[in-house]
């Protein structure tokens, strides 16, 4: 008798969700913060709200294309009302989102305090809809993934998001991915990377990040926000 084929491990989508809970929940008080016609800190901020924003769109688009069919295809009648809601809540981040977008290009070419407390004022409808949807999807929709997703269609599709990343980006991507990562996922994610790249990664992600962190947080350490 054939053996089954293993289910998705996927614990690394709670290191993603970590990573993007944390990182949105900050962003409000550092871009009230920020000196009112320093147009030089309102472009550093501005690229961090883009690569994290980046972040979160391209995980939805992975979402959208590759998970929600298979549960709907595979999964019973009762499944249908989740994926929807979960369907529901990526089109209210998608319209929050486009009103960001908006927001950033003013205050980056302006710098007033007008147009970063409408940065700030979005970000703060954002946060609550962002942690809502993860809190569902961690509830709710990632035990159905654990049940009707194989661990190949898993890896397939968070190679895809992987392979869509700049070469130069992925220390980066990965150290804010793993600041607060369990070290068994960690190292799990890393034996996934071609063989040659897992000593850079491995070596440089987290320096990346603290660096990265000290411009943008003013420290290397980040407050941590952990798992809902």
């Amino acid at each position: 008798m054939t053996a089954p084929e293993p289910r998705a491990d996927v614990r690394e989508m709670y290191m993603a969700h970590t990573m993007m809970r944390r990182e949105f929940t900050l962003l409000p008080e550092l871009v009230r913060a920020a000196a009112v016609g320093d147009r030089q800190r309102a472009e550093v901020l501005v690229r961090h709200i883009e690569l994290i924003e980046g972040v979160l769109s391209h995980h939805h688009h992975s979402e959208d294309t590759h998970l929600w069919p298979r549960l709907l295809e595979r999964g019973a009648a009762e499944i249908a009302p989740v994926v929807h809601l979960m369907e529901q809540q990526h089109h209210t981040i998608d319209e929050l989102t486009v009103e960001l977008r908006a927001a950033t290009a003013a205050w980056r070419d302006t710098a007033t305090r007008e147009a970063a407390e409408a940065v700030a004022a979005v970000l703060d409808r954002m946060c609550p809809a962002l942690e809502e949807h993860l809190r569902v999807e961690e509830e709710q929709v990632l035990p159905l993934i654990e049940k009707h997703v194989t661990a190949s269609e898993w890896d397939r599709m968070v190679a895809e998001g992987a392979g869509d990343t700049p070469v130069e980006l992925l220390p980066l991507m990965f150290g804010l991915m793993t600041y607060e990562g369990d070290p068994e996922v960690v190292q799990k994610a890393i034996s996934q990377m071609p063989e040659e790249a897992r000593p850079v990664i491995a070596g440089v992600a987290a320096q990346a990040f603290a660096a990265h962190s000290q411009i943008i947080h003013g420290t290397p350490t980040p407050p941590r926000v952990g798992a809902a």
